[in-house]
């Protein structure tokens, strides 16, 4: 088991600018010290035969296919515009 002392866990919040107490440095050293020891237990295993993986789900593409289709009618288009003029859209002008 790696030991983590309170002398690097004051030294670390130091870094982070945190702020505490003796009594809380050591409950993180405690602390620190069995998340490394459960982290080491990884080690143990035998993974010469696991391949390596990106990610634990397939993945695949849901995207439908790129293809073009018609739109709507320009009538019915036109139907919902607020205005229009000549068969287009009438929009307000935004340049001088």
């Amino acid at each position: 088991m790696t030991k983590i002392t309170t002398d690097e866990v004051k030294h670390v919040a130091h870094l982070a600018r945190l702020s505490i107490t003796e009594e809380e440095a050591a409950k993180f050293a405690d602390q620190l010290g069995a998340i490394i020891t459960f982290a080491e237990q990884l080690n143990e295993l035998d993974t010469d035969h696991v391949e390596p993986t990106t990610h634990v789900l397939e993945m695949k593409n849901i995207m439908r296919e790129d293809k073009s289709v018609d739109g709507l009618p320009r009538e019915k288009v036109l139907k919902n515009a607020p205005d229009h003029q000549d068969g287009q859209v009438k929009v307000p002008t935004i340049l001088e």
